[in-house]
């Protein structure tokens, strides 16, 4: 199975193994934003993501991917990075970035509710709405935590089968990246067979790195009467708490051909 991405020289060529659940083309935008991630992190040594908000400018295809990064407002507790992803050469994320100082303040951790059912003594889970045989769901792993699928609140427990980029090991918040954006079709509170439910952006929340490769989403969406919905995810590792995803969702549906 074939990583995420593959380097070529200052570019990164997306494989199938990003291939999302609407199109042969483009990718799941997991991977591209797990590739903000990294150059978030590259461009502020020594800090870590807090929050990152992912805006999707247009489908992301499976190409040539370039990512350029500024410092919006610099800081020596706190900056602010804005990056852009381009795929041949057209701009279609674009992510701003607050990166924390991390430092040993003497202060223990604080955690709220329990932690949720292990990874061991959840059953593995398949995605079967993706339309096409080799993607994104085939280069997950999954196990079911708690609910059922296409019946809304849902917590699933995923991790990486294959590497973001060939030669490298993922940060832990690129692996939270890798993951986050699934939130909205964790919690599918509409039948994905009537109605698509593609979301405009992504913000995730960290308040420290998850342990280990297992990252479980316990995710809710709430759908309005107008065509808008939120998903609204709440992240953990073994240990507990690690922080919290948010997609706002644009709701169509589905064309009698398409169904």
């Amino acid at each position: 199975m074939q990583p995420f991405y593959i380097p070529d020289g200052d570019t990164l060529v997306a494989t199938e193994s990003t291939r999302g659940p609407w199109s042969n083309v483009h990718q799941h935008a997991g991977p591209p934003s797990a590739l903000l991630v990294r150059a978030a992190e590259a461009a502020a040594p020594g800090m870590a993501i807090a929050r990152i908000t992912v805006e999707m400018q247009r489908p992301v295809p499976i190409s040539v991917m370039t990512v350029r990064v500024d410092v919006e407002k610099p800081g020596r507790k706190a900056l602010v990075l804005r990056a852009v992803l381009e795929a041949d050469g057209v701009p279609c994320l674009l992510a701003r970035a607050v990166m924390m100082r991390v430092a040993d303040v003497g202060v223990a951790p604080v955690t709220h509710g329990q932690p949720p059912p292990p990874v061991d003594a959840s059953p593995p889970f398949e995605f079967d709405f993706f339309q096409y045989p080799v993607g994104y769901h085939t280069a997950m792993e999954a196990r079911l935590a708690r609910g059922t699928w296409g019946h809304g609140d849902m917590a699933l427990w995923m991790r990486q089968r294959v590497v973001l980029v060939a030669g490298e090991l993922p940060s832990p918040a690129q692996r939270v990246l890798v993951i986050a954006d699934a939130g909205s079709g964790v919690s599918a509170a509409l039948d994905p067979r009537r109605f698509g439910f593609l979301n405009a952006d992504l913000t995730v929340h960290l308040v420290r790195p998850p342990a280990g490769e297992w990252v479980l989403m316990d995710s809710q969406t709430f759908v309005g009467p107008d065509g808008r919905a939120l998903a609204d995810t709440a992240l953990f590792d073994s240990d507990g708490r690690i922080g919290r995803s948010a997609q706002s969702l644009v709701v169509d549906p589905m064309p009698p051909a398409a169904r």
